[in-house]
């Protein structure tokens, strides 16, 4: 039990503002939403081909007909898909290291780093959907729910590096 001077021990990392945790811990499980999505990316890419809330209509044919139509174009596809599926993945592990390594502990290097790479994805990432009619609420509502998460827990984190 400590004495009336001694201050009581902390869960949190000793070198580590109050405030950044709550923060950290969404950006973390945003990161993790991430990595879910990547997951169901890869995975839909060998079980239905079509991207998660896309039908064959968006694309303009079953995977059946892509294939038919040209093997190789098939191929180009699936493995694009692939490797954006490892990147997501790869994004969203990253996300996660910088909350609970960084921003956790008070670095605002990381919360910068976290929100500049999140900015640059989203504006790369978003417009396309909408020129080619992919902007469908099951195909992105997942993202925007994540981005939701990673934005607030980037306020929450940086309110509290203000304290």
């Amino acid at each position: 039990m400590p004495r009336v001077n001694e201050p009581a021990m902390s869960a949190q990392p000793t070198n580590a503002p109050a405030g950044p945790e709550t923060g950290a811990r969404l950006i973390a499980l945003a990161g993790i939403g991430l990595v879910g999505y990547g997951v169901m990316f890869l995975i839909r890419n060998f079980t239905g081909f079509i991207e998660l809330g896309l039908t064959p209509e968006h694309v303009g044919g079953t995977p059946e007909q892509i294939r038919a139509f040209s093997p190789h174009l098939f191929n180009y596809i699936s493995h694009l898909q692939v490797a954006l599926a490892a990147f997501i993945l790869a994004f969203g592990m990253v996300v996660i290291a910088l909350a609970w390594f960084g921003i956790r502990r008070g670095q605002r290097w990381a919360l910068g780093t976290t929100l500049f790479a999140s900015v640059i994805a989203t504006v790369l990432a978003l417009p396309l959907h909408y020129v080619y009619g992919l902007a469908t609420l099951w195909h992105l509502g997942p993202l925007y729910l994540d981005l939701a998460m990673l934005l607030i827990g980037i306020a929450l984190a940086q309110r509290g590096f203000a304290r």
